[in-house]
C-alpha cells in the first residue's frame, strides 16, 4: 500500500482552501451565509494544510 507523500497533500489542501476562498467571494453579494460558510471551510483547509506541513 502507497502513502501519499506530504507535500502532495498540503498543496492539494491549499489549492482546496484557495477554491473555498473564491466560491466565498463569488457568493458574497447573493448568498452571504454561504459564503461566511465556505471562507469558515477554506480556513479549516488551510490550517490543516499548515498542521500537516509542520506536524
Amino acid at each position: 500500500m502507497s502513502t501519499v507523500p506530504t507535500d502532495v497533500t498540503v498543496i492539494v489542501l491549499f489549492a482546496l482552501a484557495g477554491f473555498l476562498l473564491g466560491g466565498a467571494y463569488s457568493t458574497w453579494k447573493t448568498a452571504r451565509p454561504l459564503a461566511i460558510a465556505l471562507a469558515a471551510c477554506a480556513v479549516l483547509a488551510a490550517g490543516g494544510a499548515l498542521a500537516w506541513w509542520l506536524g
